[in-house]
């Protein structure tokens, strides 16, 4: 999967997990992981990231240690809740605090998301020295107005129908210190592995919620075939995400395009799926996207 841009190299890196194909500036890596590279047995085998998902302790503890070497810088953890707050890091962040997207300007310090179906949208600038994460699944996605659940950081000022990309954008768009059309055409966007648009069902009222404010977002959802009442959709979560940030003027976007090769619940030897392990009864990992500076 990639879009033919050489990888840079990062050592000592799990042979399962990929690195971004993207033309990032030479100061910037990413990485997404995969379920492979750990030590936590079934049904979390082995790289379960996630603290939270009733894993042993000293297993989650070991894989991000193995995370942590294999980057050889320090990553983040949230506390992610599902809606748009957007932490900026620094040396003396510490794991857990309520955001669902991050960005720096400093080295040594991985922004990192954990995913299991929602989709990881990883951004960087090409000329200032700013990276971001954001966790987008379809509630931080839609926005603050239709989330069933909002934290914290939570900004009042912004639009009532925009989501952690718009968000995130903001935030980094500060960061830079330029105006947001400008920045925009210098930065560029990947999208990670998610639930895929064959396999991600939902309501007409998910549907709603994202055209009341994007009234284009109608696209991207299909009938499920056979379905009659209440109907039910396909949702296709990159094509919502790239919609959005090309809202912004966002328009280098790489990685998942909706192809099976990127969908979550399709390919179990190497992704968690919350939403393909909890139908069979089992609960199930976290992966990471992570981007950090050098």
């Amino acid at each position: 999967m990639g879009d033919g841009w050489p990888m840079p190299l990062i050592p000592n890196l799990p042979p399962d997990w990929f690195i971004p194909q993207w033309p990032a500036p030479a100061s910037v890596r990413a990485v997404f992981t995969t379920r492979q590279g750990g030590v936590s047995l079934s049904p979390f085998g082995t790289l379960n990231l996630g603290d939270h998902v009733g894993d042993v302790a000293a297993a989650v503890a070991a894989n991000r240690l193995i995370l942590q070497r294999a980057i050889a810088c320090q990553p983040v953890f949230l506390q992610q809740v599902h809606g748009t707050g957007v932490l900026e890091l620094s040396q003396s962040c510490g794991d857990g605090q309520i955001a669902d997207a991050c960005l720096t300007s400093q080295r040594g310090i991985a922004c990192l998301i954990m995913v299991a179906d929602c989709l990881p949208v990883l951004f960087a600038h090409l000329d200032q020295p700013v990276v971001a994460a954001a966790h987008a699944g379809w509630r931080g996605l839609a926005g603050p107005a239709t989330s069933a659940q909002r934290d914290s950081n939570h900004d009042a000022a912004q639009n009532a129908f925009d989501g952690v990309l718009e968000a995130t954008f903001r935030r980094f768009t500060a960061l830079v210190g330029a105006d947001c059309a400008s920045v925009a055409k210098r930065t560029i966007a990947w999208l990670g592995p998610c639930i895929g648009p064959t396999a991600f069902e939902v309501g007409a009222e998910v549907k709603a919620a994202f055209e009341v404010g994007h009234p284009a977002a109608g696209a991207f959802f299909v009938p499920v075939p056979g379905q009659s009442h209440p109907v039910k959709f396909w949702a296709d979560l990159p094509g919502l995400a790239r919609l959005r940030l090309r809202a912004l003027g966002i328009t280098q976007i790489f990685g998942n395009d909706g192809s099976a090769d990127w969908c979550t619940v399709s390919r179990p030897s190497r992704y968690f799926s919350h939403r393909r392990d909890a139908g069979g009864g089992q609960t199930t990992g976290r992966m990471a996207a992570c981007i950090w500076r050098v």
